[in-house]
């Protein structure tokens, strides 16, 4: 008789509602579409692509243009269906049975899914009241556990809090374990780890284009490792795993970074807008961000929720998340949908 794989009755998928909010500020997404620029390449790019040939297996043409903006080879490069596709075979490649991965919590939920998919026991060590990371406390747990992995989220999602980068190096430095860097909002914090690659072998990076890029529909993500590392993540990955559409369009977006430079910078200005008309709200505490979002927690925390909803307005609800008592998330949206926002809470 045919059952379920034993274990996964206790597992709980990734969920967001469903729901289409007039203004939807609940994933973290970029708020504007693809510049003009980029789309009129993208869309000729298109026209002239052959729908019917399988994409190509290695994302050559991607890795080279990625290992290039960093300076590396394309074997130091690997190519996902998005940066969560990498870190899930990251730990089927590096994780099993016996095997534990450690990280911060809270921090993404997936991490602890991954871990236990790829039958490896999940260890989350909590942080800081303040959400800043003790990593003597961390490396004492990736030691008693001999852990294979270590996930870091920088800057970490849903808190929007940095871990410095010399607090990076000391993690790397002091434990045998692989350290992952989730870096998903690095163009946010302008910081990376990505020159610590060629010092230290145990390290590894993870990128998206979903966030500053605005691909979240496309979904490729990338990683920056040893080839050793990448080659064996790859081993996991499935055959085409990212299609054609995707890397041509990922390719060209890379190329046109820069095009998002007025993007970026109006967000900083709207986070710093945000920021400071919520900590100026009794009762309610927002803690530093370098990302897209902000973690406001409100002594309110039901009715803030219920004013956000009844204009229309989508945002993330961990008030009864493990760690995240009285917590919201709130994307950085342009500028008319910020002020909605702070309309709604002070009303």
């Amino acid at each position: 008789m045919f059952a379920p794989r034993s274990g996964l009755e206790a597992l709980k998928p990734y969920s967001v509602e469903e729901i289409q909010w007039p203004i939807r500020l609940d994933a973290n997404e970029n708020p504007n579409d693809m510049p003009q620029a980029i789309k009129t390449k993208v869309i000729e790019k298109l026209t002239t692509l052959p729908f019917n040939r399988y994409p190509e297996m290695s994302a050559q043409s991607l890795k080279t243009t990625i290992a290039a903006g960093f300076g590396v080879t394309m074997t130091n490069v690997l190519i996902g269906n998005g940066s969560s596709e990498i870190l899930e075979a990251l730990c089927y490649a590096f994780g099993g049975a016996g095997r534990s991965i450690v990280y911060p919590s809270p921090s993404f939920s997936m991490y602890g899914i991954y871990a236990k998919l790829a039958d490896s026991q999940p260890v989350p060590v909590a942080l800081n009241v303040d959400y800043t990371l003790d990593e003597d406390k961390l490396l004492a747990m990736a030691k008693n556990v001999a852990a294979s992995v270590i996930l870091l989220c920088n800057p970490n999602n849903p808190t929007g809090i940095v871990l410095p980068p010399e607090q990076i190096e000391y993690i790397v430095a002091n434990t045998k374990s692989l350290v992952v860097v989730d870096e998903a909002y690095h163009e946010f914090y302008g910081k990376s780890s990505v020159n610590l690659l060629g010092k230290y072998p145990n390290l590894a990076i993870a990128r998206t284009f979903s966030k500053a890029y605005g691909l979240a529909a496309a979904r490729v993500g990338y990683l920056l490792a040893g080839e050793d590392i990448a080659q064996t993540i790859g081993k996991v990955l499935l055959p085409y795993d990212v299609n054609a559409l995707t890397l041509a369009t990922a390719e060209i977006v890379y190329n046109m970074r820069q095009e998002f430079a007025a993007s970026l910078a109006e967000n900083s200005r709207e986070r710093e807008r945000m920021t400071a008309a919520f900590s100026a709200i009794a009762g309610v505490t927002v803690y530093p961000s370098q990302t897209n979002f902000l973690l406001v927690k409100s002594d309110n925390v039901a009715g803030m929720v219920a004013c956000l909803s009844a204009r229309g307005i989508g945002i993330r609800d961990f008030s009864t998340a493990p760690g995240l008592t009285n917590c919201i998330r709130i994307g950085v949206g342009t500028p008319d949908e910020n002020t909605a926002v702070l309309e709604a809470v002070t009303a």
